[in-house]
């Protein structure tokens, strides 16, 4: 294990009563380049950590004055941030495990084996050091960033760009249309648009309509309401979502999905805040503000005459894009840190962090799903991991396979192919592997995969797959 040529010399502070042992273990750890300070007991520790800082403690157990448990409680307290090795003979490994939950990193056992101190030293090290960059990272979205843009977690300069646009709208009433692929977080930009605002505005009604998993009969319902008899099952007047969103805010995700007709009453409402009830003549007057969502080319789809340009306008005053996944890489780390937290604690895992190659396989994958694939793999390596950090063996195997991650020509700047055509075989190969794996049923297929039926439909139309059932 060379470290001579590292970037960082670590500092490593052993604590033993024994002179032949820290002498011993001080040749061997500076040998290995690491710098090494000693102390024959806990006190004599803690007063050397008064003018210096460690970035590993190692110490013995049984030792006169303080022991290694009270010293362990004692930088616990005094030093949280220093992970704590202990030594110990083989009747205290019991005592040394109970201290591993009081917070002790590892342990390791007398007669001390060379190559097993430093495969310990190494791996405590490697771990602490995710550990501290996640910190680090966290930190640069202040208390009061995370807290008005609830749960959007990022620190890349396009989403920086986002989180100032958020800020700069939020005296506004304006419509709102965000765009990008699936699973890149739009409805957390949704959220965090309508908290952005002041305390009043918060406090009004938030609504959210999945669009694209109604049809269109049932969405006009949804959207405006219905009167009694307006239609086969509808035994009862029913208010709308834009009626329960008055003075408020409405969102509405998959906006491409809205029909010919449903695009000229949503143009309505943008328009003159009125409409009616599905079979009533009676107009109702709101103020809503919309925010809607795409993952589709608005564009595209109005050249093709399947979307009003006019409502388009109306809907795009304040455009705000998402990026893939793939294009902030440097957000990947934090947001696995964040992904862990919570599923440990929703699955009561003592996961606590995540080996730095396992990270590596994360950082190049091109992730098709963004956000949402990454947050379903962690969830996965999470139940499945039988330790305290998830390793690759806790990945599917298309983590495994060999990735292109090659976006641009030496020297160019110039994409080494289009970003349409990369993305489109990966993609494909994943919906056929969850339909593969539910036996096609495409219920199941769309909840897999963190999208609605007819986003599914819509793509196994477009890859050709709905000819192969």
């Amino acid at each position: 294990m060379p470290r001579k040529n590292q970037e960082k010399q670590y500092h490593i502070l052993i604590v033993d009563d024994e002179p032949l042992v820290r002498d011993s273990l001080s040749e061997l750890l500076r040998l290995s380049g690491y710098m090494v300070s000693v102390a024959p007991h806990g006190k004599d520790a803690l007063e050397l950590l008064k003018d210096t800082t460690a970035d590993v403690i190692l110490t013995d157990v049984r030792m006169p004055e303080m022991d290694g448990m009270q010293l362990l409680k004692t930088l616990k307290k005094q030093y949280p941030d220093i992970p704590v090795i202990l030594i110990t003979g083989h009747a205290s490994i019991e005592s040394a495990v109970s201290a591993m939950r009081v917070g002790a990193y590892d342990y390791i056992t007398k007669p001390i084996v060379d190559s097993e101190l430093q495969i310990v030293i190494q791996r405590v090290i490697q771990q602490h050091s995710i550990e501290e960059e996640n910190r680090h990272l966290k930190e640069q979205l202040t208390a009061t960033q995370r807290e008005r843009f609830d749960k959007l977690v990022g620190k890349s300069p396009k989403m920086q760009k986002i989180y100032n646009l958020i800020e700069v709208i939020t005296s506004t009433r304006s419509t709102v249309l965000i765009s990008g692929e699936s699973g890149t977080g739009k409805r957390m930009v949704a959220h965090a648009v309508h908290h952005c605002c002041s305390a009043e505005v918060r406090s009004r009604p938030f609504i959210e309509v999945s669009c694209g998993a109604l049809t269109e009969t049932l969405l006009e319902s949804e959207l405006f309401g219905h009167v009694k008899g307006a239609f086969t099952g509808a035994i009862k007047d029913k208010a709308g979502r834009f009626e329960i969103a008055d003075g408020g805010t409405i969102f509405l995700d998959e906006i491409d999905a809205f029909s010919p007709a449903l695009q000229v009453k949503l143009l309505r409402v943008l328009q003159e805040g009125e409409f009616e009830r599905v079979g009533d003549t009676r107009t109702i007057k709101v103020d809503v503000r919309v925010i809607a969502a795409t993952n589709q080319n608005l564009h595209e789809l109005i050249k093709q005459g399947k979307f009003r340009q006019d409502l388009y306008y109306r809907l795009n005053i304040i455009g705000i894009e998402l990026p893939p996944l793939r294009e902030r890489r440097e957000d990947i780390p934090l947001l696995v840190s964040e992904f862990i937290a919570a599923h440990a604690k929703n699955n009561k895992k003592k996961v606590e962090g995540i080996t730095p190659g396992a990270l590596a396989l994360l950082v190049h994958y091109n992730w098709p799903g963004n956000i949402r694939e990454l947050e379903n793999v962690i969830e996965r390596a999470v139940i499945l991991t039988k330790g305290a950090l998830i390793s690759p063996d806790d990945f599917p195997d298309f983590l495994h396979l060999p990735h292109d991650t090659k976006h641009t020509q030496s020297g160019t700047g110039a994409p080494a192919v289009k970003l349409k055509d990369a993305l489109q075989t990966p993609e494909k190969d994943l919906i056929m592997r969850a339909l593969d794996a539910t036996n096609w049923n495409r219920n199941e297929t769309a909840r897999t995969l963190g999208i609605n039926r007819t986003t599914l439909y819509k793509k196994m139309q477009k890859y050709g797959l709905l000819k192969k059932r």
